[in-house]
C-alpha cells in the first residue's frame, strides 16, 4: 500500500521479542503465498497491483538492502540483479524495472525467490540483537506486515481476473454478525482533541508531529455501512443521481460504467474462497473514496475527518475508554481474510475519511532512502484509519495513516459515517 517506507520513531519491543516478531511476520508471509502456483504468483493484474512472487521478493530486498548490506560487513548479495528488479520506488537506490512490468518476471521462479527468501531470514539472525539495528528492524517488520495485505489484496484481485471464479482457500465464507437493526452512534461534544502518535513505540513517521485539532461537535457512527445498506443505496438509483457525487466521481462514473462496489455481481460477491452468496449484514467493502463520499451524501450524513475518527478512537469523546486496536476482526493466521461487522473502530475494512492526505504541522521527512515514500506521497489521496481483515493484528493504532487515490478499490476499503450535532 502507498506509504509504507517510511522513517520510524524508536522500536517498542525489547530484542527478543523483536526477532520473534520477525520471525513470524516472515513466516505469515510465505504461508499466505503457500497456496499459489508459480503462474498465481507471477501474474499481475493492474498497475496498482503488484504480483504475489514479487512482494515476497520485495520485503526479502528490504532486509537485504536496508540491514544485512549497511549493517553486516561479511555479508554478499544473494544475486546482484535482484536489486534492480525488487526495489519498488527508492530513487536513492538506483534504477529498477517499470512498475507495470512485474507481472513479466517469470524468472525467477516462486522455488528461487522462496530460497533467497530463506537465506537472508537466516542472515538476519546475526542482527537482531545488535542495538543499533532495532529501528530498523521494526520498520521492516511493519513493511513486511503491509505487504503481506498487498499480497492479499493483489491476488484477489488477479484470480478475480479469472471467469471460472478461482479460490485461493479452500471452504465457505462464515457469515457476518449481525449489525443491529438501526444505527447508533458514538457522540463527541467537540473541543481541542491531540493527534498523532502520542506514546513510545514504533510508529511511522507521517503520524507526527502530535499536534491540537479543533473539533466542533460531532458524531461517529458504531458500525459500518453494510452489504443490505448498500444495497438500498443501488436500487434508489445512487449509481445513476448525479447530485449525490462530486465532480470528478461522476466523471468517474461514467467512464469506468461503476454501478455496484468491486467483486459484486448481483447477489454474489467474489473472496478468496471463490464466489458466494453475498452477506447482507457484512460491511460493505471494495468501494472507493468517490462511492463512500456519494452513499454519505444519500444517507444524510457525512465522512468523517481523520481527526474526529482518532479522538473517538482514543476515547477523547468524554464517555468511553478508547478502543483496542488488537480489537476486531484482523489478520490473525494465513486464513482467507473475510469482513465480519461489530462495534470495534479496528478491523474489517479500512475506513474512508474526507480528510487529504497531508502533512501534519512540522512536519518533516526523514533523510535518507526509508524516508522517500511518505512525503512526496502527500498530494491527491485521501486518508483511511482502522485497519482491515487483512491487517495483520498488532499493526494498526489510533494515530495510523493509509492512504488511497480516490479511484482505488481493490484493498478492502469501506466507510463508517458521520454527522454535525
Amino acid at each position: 500500500m502507498p506509504g509504507i517506507e517510511n522513517k520510524a520513531e524508536k522500536a517498542s519491543l525489547p530484542h527478543g521479542a523483536l526477532a520473534d516478531a520477525f520471525t513470524e511476520t516472515r513466516a505469515l508471509t510465505e504461508a499466505l503465498a503457500a497456496p499459489l502456483s508459480d503462474a498465481d504468483a507471477t501474474i499481475q493484474s493492474m498497475e496498482d497491483a503488484s504480483p504475489a512472487k514479487w512482494h515476497l521478493a520485495h520485503t526479502t530486498w528490504f532486509w537485504e538492502t536496508f540491514l544485512l548490506r549497511d549493517h553486516a560487513p561479511d555479508y554478499s548479495l544473494f544475486n546482484d540483479r535482484y536489486p534492480f528488479l525488487f526495489n519498488s520506488y527508492y530513487e536513492a537506490e538506483g534504477e529498477r524495472i517499470a512498475r507495470l512490468s512485474r507481472g513479466m518476471l517469470s524468472r525467477p521462479t516462486l522455488a528461487e525467490i522462496l530460497r533467497w527468501r530463506a537465506h537472508v531470514t537466516d542472515a538476519m539472525a546475526d542482527l537482531m540483537d545488535d542495538p543499533k539495528c532495532a529501528d530498523l528492524i521494526a520498520l521492516g517488520i511493519a513493511h513486511e506486515q503491509q505487504h503481506i495485505e498487498l499480497l492479499l489484496t493483489d491476488i484477489k484481485h488477479a484470480l478475480f481476473q479469472n471467469p471460472a471464479g478461482q479460490a485461493m482457500f479452500a471452504g465457505t465464507p462464515e457469515p457476518a454478525m449481525s449489525p443491529g437493526a438501526h444505527q447508533d452512534w458514538h457522540k463527541h461534544p467537540g473541543g481541542i482533541a491531540l493527534i498523532g502518535h502520542q506514546l513510545s513505540g514504533f510508529a511511522f513517521d507521517n503520524e507526527g508531529p502530535r499536534h491540537r485539532v479543533l473539533l466542533e461537535p460531532f458524531a461517529l457512527s458504531r458500525r459500518l455501512v453494510t452489504n443490505s445498506q448498500w444495497a438500498e443505496f443501488v436500487a434508489d438509483g445512487g449509481y445513476r443521481t448525479a447530485s449525490l457525487w462530486l465532480s470528478d466521481g461522476w466523471a468517474w462514473v461514467n467512464q469506468n460504467c461503476v454501478a455496484a462496489p468491486l467483486y459484486w455481481h448481483e447477489d454474489a460477491a467474489f473472496s478468496h474462497q471463490g464466489w458466494h452468496t453475498r452477506d447482507p449484514d457484512a460491511p460493505v467493502t471494495h468501494i472507493s473514496y468517490y462511492e463512500a463520499d456519494a452513499y454519505a451524501t444519500w444517507s444524510g450524513a457525512r465522512l468523517p475527518t481523520e481527526f474526529e475518527w482518532e479522538a473517538i478512537a482514543r476515547g477523547q469523546d468524554g464517555e468511553m475508554p478508547a478502543h483496542d486496536p488488537c480489537s476486531g476482526n484482523q489478520l490473525d493466521t494465513a486464513e482467507a481474510p473475510m469482513t465480519a461487522g461489530g462495534e470495534s473502530l479496528f478491523g474489517d475494512c479500512w475506513q474512508f475519511t474526507r480528510s487529504a492526505y497531508l502533512p501534519y504541522p512540522r512536519f518533516q521527512p526523514a533523510g535518507g532512502a526509508v524516508g522517500e515514500y511518505n512525503g512526496k506521497f502527500m498530494s491527491g489521496q485521501f486518508v483511511l484509519k482502522g485497519a482491515s481483515c487483512a491487517t495483520v493484528r498488532g499493526h494498526s493504532r489510533a494515530s495510523y495513516r493509509n492512504f488511497f487515490y480516490p479511484h482505488q478499490r481493490w484493498q478492502f476499503t469501506g466507510l463508517r459515517l458521520a454527522k454535525d450535532i
